[in-house]
């Protein structure tokens, strides 16, 4: 059967099989036969495809049969053109055989939005979106979310539970995007320190009047660059604002001079308290953890402890009939069968 599979390098369908599709059919299984009785005898093994040329299938003609490949219709010892390919060099393009030919034969594709996000892995949607919630809604380790699927008699690993929290948060904050209300127009702007693997990060963060946190953003350093690059995100939520309040860096008036000269910049001491009170459950979320070691980990912890926050107060056009306790829970039931 290996040497059927080497040998046998494509058989050719045309157009004419709904017309004649008996005498294809029996071309076809009369030049599998021929080839089956050549290799048990040790010979060279027939060609299948001269079988259908007998019965009038046009040569020139090709069909692709889901994502099996095209049947290529020249003759089998020529070769019609090389394809570049950009991770695997040149391969031989128009041809589809029976065998691995350790080269991809098909170019790159991307898979429709039909197939979800969650597919191929081990555990259904509904359990993944659960241990997502629970670790981005309530102060819980990793462990402490494996132990609560552990009562209700999911078996998980703690690693497996930070691989899925890692994948998939910023899924579910774009499935939302479309949803979120537009920002308003005063924002209070702060940074909160964060030590990540023995070093202070700063952590860039924004909420305008009604709580809902506009963006967030880690850097390594508090300086001009940094401000900019966060204020030039947190502008892309679609609103300009009236009035910032900041501390009283000197950066904050640079950039604000640069990106939103309109708007008015308050510094007055206790102005800013909205967001420092905002800080205070973000670092409360913090503080079960042992320790931070990667700036990637954070930044998804911030950002889908944001997310939930905005979930949590309103901010965004999800079961807005749900009362506010069970809101969470829907939501994210809803999100995950969109993903």
């Amino acid at each position: 059967m290996h040497l059927l599979r080497q040998r046998w390098r494509g058989v050719f369908v045309g157009d004419d099989f709904d017309v004649g599709g008996r005498a294809v059919l029996g071309g076809l299984l009369q030049g599998l036969v021929q080839l089956a009785a050549g290799c048990n005898a040790g010979g060279e093994p027939a060609v299948a495809a001269e079988g259908v040329r007998q019965f009038g299938v046009a040569p020139s003609r090709q069909i692709v049969v889901g994502d099996v490949g095209i049947l290529a219709q020249e003759p089998l010892d020529q070769v019609t053109g090389v394809i570049e390919d950009e991770d695997d060099g040149l391969k031989p393009a128009g041809a589809v055989a029976l065998v691995d030919r350790e080269w991809r034969e098909t170019d790159p594709m991307t898979a429709s939005r039909a197939t979800s996000v969650f597919a191929g892995f081990r555990f259904p949607p509904e359990v993944i979106s659960v241990a997502i919630r629970w670790y981005l809604r309530y102060s819980l380790s990793y462990r402490d979310v494996e132990e609560l699927l552990a009562e209700r008699g999911i078996t998980v690993d703690h690693v497996t539970v930070y691989r899925r929290v890692q994948r998939f948060t910023q899924e579910f904050i774009e499935a939302a995007r479309p949803c979120r209300h537009a920002p308003g127009d005063r924002s209070f702007v702060d940074e909160a320190y964060v030590k990540i693997a023995g070093q202070l990060t700063y952590l860039y963060r924004a909420v305008d009047q009604h709580g809902q946190v506009i963006d967030v953003l880690l850097s390594r350093r508090r300086d001009l660059a940094g401000a900019r690059r966060f204020l030039t995100g947190a502008l892309r939520a679609g609103t300009v604002p009236v009035e910032v309040t900041t501390d009283r860096a000197p950066v904050y008036l640079r950039v604000l001079d640069e990106l939103v000269h309109s708007a008015l910049h308050t510094v007055e001491q206790h102005a800013n308290n909205p967001i420092e009170a905002d800080h205070g459950q973000l670092k409360a979320r913090l503080r079960p953890m042992r320790g931070l070691k990667h700036r990637r980990s954070v930044w998804v912890l911030a950002a889908g402890h944001a997310f939930v926050q905005n979930l949590r107060r309103g901010h965004y056009d999800i079961a807005t009939e749900t009362p506010g306790r069970d809101r969470l829970r829907v939501v994210f039931h809803d999100l995950a069968l969109t993903i």
